[in-house]
């Protein structure tokens, strides 16, 4: 009997170009968050870099060596959603791969911490639809967001 596998791209905003990836790393473990789609799959991440900043030029070139590694899903990692201001170019980022690459495309990996929907909520960022599907697979239960705080 085989078992479904995935190979996955990690892409991070380059304000945390030196994070050593453990939140991330911890979902895709536990597969909370947007890893929570996994549950029976094994997952293998086969590339993990940053967007090289604004306006995300890495993007372009990076997801071609995840491609030949063969990475079939790129998540973009929560760091893109979560910090002040949110990645304004995430769902050009989507849009872009999937033309350029065929490949799917996930918003976020691991849940979104309490801290930062406690800060955005303030701050009325993520209001309005354009959110909605960004948001959908981190924003988890309280418990869970209090834990990747």
């Amino acid at each position: 009997m085989s078992v479904e596998s995935k190979k996955i791209g990690i892409i991070i905003c380059d304000r945390y170009s030196t994070c050593a990836g453990g939140k991330c790393l911890r979902s895709m473990r536990e597969r909370k968050g947007a890893f929570a789609r996994y549950k029976d799959v094994e997952v293998e991440l086969v590339g993990y870099t940053s967007c090289d900043g604004c306006p995300g030029g890495n993007v372009e070139y990076a997801v071609e060596e995840m491609k030949n590694n063969g990475a079939e899903v790129i998540h973009l990692a929560t760091g893109l959603i979560v910090g002040y201001p949110p990645c304004p170019s995430v769902k050009y980022f989507k849009g872009f791969i999937e033309a350029k690459y065929g490949l799917d495309v996930v918003y976020g990996t691991h849940p979104i911490p309490e801290k930062y929907l406690t800060t955005h909520s303030e701050l009325g960022t993520w209001k309005g639809e354009r959110w909605e599907e960004v948001l959908r697979d981190t924003m988890c239960d309280e418990a869970t967001r209090k834990d990747y705080n």
